[in-house]
């Protein structure tokens, strides 16, 4: 009998979460909250479109039932973060792509779901916005403030803020007093200009294209080096002050490679050098990005790894056990406790490797300027680099630092506030 019961329970939950109308809706507020993503994917420059769907999506959202908003986490969960399981495949772990994919989407379905549980829109609009002080298993790039980013919105803290309150009240008040949510949203409207300080630095900014698949085949080591000191002497032959190569850049345990060292410090008389590169350094091993600077090395190590990808941040049995599972038993990367800086020619650059380039503790203090070194090749292709750029932005915003960024499979460049 317990069976039976058991068995129709399930049936009933199939039922009601599997009803069309529920799917289709939650499709459509995802939809809208991942347009931007897509648009700047296809380069199409629509700042419009982005301040019609972001008011859309998040309208949709605060209005939705709670087994719709399931279904709104787990297409955003799928629209935003595919990805994720496109880089298992390095590992030779291609059955286990499609449950990755599906495990992510349910993840934030179940987020989604959880504020469902309460009715009230008020409390709804404020749990919506934790979420983006909320980083699963430590990741943090659900931000829903970043559908704004190519918006006519801001996106600091108090005009988001100020933006979901324009929503709650657009649904609640009566027709009479809806001109309110306007007023507060044409204060969102408000984006004051950033100045930056301008610096004499004659910078070069590699951007390669070197697949996953060649970057740590021992058959490609030799040509990927070559690579690299041939984009620095064109670099120096061009008369720039300084060149920032992608992380991992020399697919090595840099410090251990004598060879490479001796001539990276040679060639720093005549160009400040920043490269990515792994270290080995008591029988620990480190992410690390490399400054050359007259005949000197200065390494900094990466702070924040990647959940699942750098580290297991699971109990410690656990972590060992999918180590040794998935991973041949290999362990995790160290890292250090604060972030580094780099001072070039007099000007201070915080240093970041990647995916701590869009993390909070990178930005401590907030620094004027950063480099930022990416290998973006584990997820291409796929909208990752596209995303990682515009959180790029949306820190650079926040925090009013000017970015350099260098990546290997992504998008290179200055990124200002």
């Amino acid at each position: 009998m317990n069976r039976l019961a058991c068995k129709s329970f399930c049936v009933k939950i199939l039922r009601d979460y599997f009803t069309i109308s529920y799917i289709i809706k939650g499709f459509v507020t995802a939809f809208c909250l991942s347009v931007f993503i897509y648009l700047e994917y296809f380069g199409i420059q629509a700042k419009l479109l982005d301040s019609v769907f972001a008011p859309l999506g998040f309208f949709f959202l605060l209005k939705s039932g709670k087994k719709e908003l399931f279904w709104s986490g787990f297409f955003i969960g799928l629209f935003w973060f595919y990805w994720i399981g496109l880089s298992f495949k390095y590992y030779d772990l291609n059955y286990l792509i499609p449950v990755v994919i599906l495990g992510i989407a349910l993840i934030y379905g179940v987020i989604f779901r959880l504020i469902g549980v309460f009715k009230s829109i008020y409390l709804r609009a404020f749990l919506v916005f934790l979420l983006s002080f909320f980083s699963p298993f430590g990741f943090n790039w659900l931000k829903l403030e970043l559908t704004l980013i190519k918006s006519y919105f801001n996106t600091q803290i108090y005009s988001y803020a100020l933006f979901l309150i324009a929503i709650v009240l657009l649904i609640k008040l009566p027709k009479k007093l809806k001109l309110l949510s306007l007023v507060l949203f044409a204060i969102c409207l408000y984006n004051p200009e950033i100045k930056t300080e301008k610096i004499a630095l004659h910078v070069k900014i590699v951007n390669s294209n070197i697949q996953q698949s060649k970057k740590w085949d021992k058959r490609f080591e030799r040509s990927i080096v070559e690579y690299n000191f041939a984009k620095i002497l064109d670099a120096i032959d061009d008369n720039y002050d300084v060149i920032i190569l992608p992380e991992s850049a020399f697919p090595q345990y840099l410090n251990l490679h004598k060879d490479e060292l001796r001539l990276l410090k040679k060639l720093s008389y005549k160009i400040d050098i920043v490269t990515g590169g792994l270290t080995y350094q008591n029988h620990k091993i480190y992410n690390s990005s490399y400054f050359f600077q007259n005949g000197k090395v200065q390494i900094a190590h990466k702070v924040t790894l990647v959940p699942f990808g750098e580290e297991i941040p699971l109990p410690s049995f656990l972590n060992k056990l999918i180590n040794k599972i998935f991973f041949n038993s290999a362990s995790d990367y160290s890292k250090a406790k604060k972030p580094q800086n780099f001072d070039i020619k007099g000007v201070t650059f915080r240093s970041a490797v990647c995916f701590e380039a869009t993390t909070d503790k990178l930005f401590e203090n907030s620094p004027k300027r950063m480099i930022a070194i990416s290998n973006n090749a584990w997820f291409k292709p796929s909208i990752e680099p596209t995303l990682q750029h515009l959180l790029l932005k949306f820190y650079a915003k926040r925090y009013k630092t000017l970015i350099y960024h260098s990546a290997n499979g992504g998008i290179s460049g200055v990124i200002e506030p």
